[in-house]
């Protein structure tokens, strides 16, 4: 097994001046990390769901997933700035700094936070919200560990994006 390493998080945010919503993760994977991207692991279901959800093919590239991303007017960063971690576990966690929103909230028109799995939205509400104010949704993790949830299973729950009718 890994050691724990103390980790910066390395990945700006991704977002514009039209991002309407953000997704939060909790901390990138070390696939993630190697990409210098979000979800960046092949095996996590983001991109292909994003994807499903939108009716769009499956990005495959960070361009082309910078670009569906931000012509939906999603914004994506992590509720962790900086932890202790083992690997990319996320029940590894330790020693929090979440992450400063206010460079993606003062600088887009975003106002519905979701968050990428219980990890994520357990920092945000502890961390983040008593700042910014606005409750997030959790979703079910987009990643392979989340076994319990297929990709029907999660597009459902999902859907909650494309029937808003703020990032169309």
């Amino acid at each position: 097994m890994s050691q724990p390493e103390t980790i910066i998080h390395p990945i700006p945010p991704l977002y514009d001046a039209d991002s309407k919503i953000l997704i939060l993760g909790s901390f990138p994977s070390i696939k993630s990390r190697e990409a210098m991207f979000f979800y960046g692991h092949p095996q996590n279901r983001f991109w292909p769901l994003l994807a499903r959800l939108f009716g769009e093919d499956a990005p495959s590239t960070i361009e082309d997933k910078k670009s569906l991303a931000l012509r939906r007017h999603i914004a994506l960063w992590d509720s962790i700035h900086s932890c202790t971690i083992i690997g990319s576990s996320d029940s590894s966690i330790k020693d929090v700094v979440p992450n400063d929103l206010s460079v993606i909230l003062n600088n887009s028109r975003v106002d519905r936070i979701f968050c990428n799995g219980a990890l994520s939205h357990k920092m945000y509400m502890k961390y983040i919200y008593p700042t910014t104010g606005i409750k997030a949704i959790k979703l079910p993790s987009t990643s392979p560990a989340n076994a319990a949830f297929n990709m029907d299973r999660l597009e459902r729950e999902w859907r909650i994006l494309d029937n808003s009718s703020q990032i169309r």
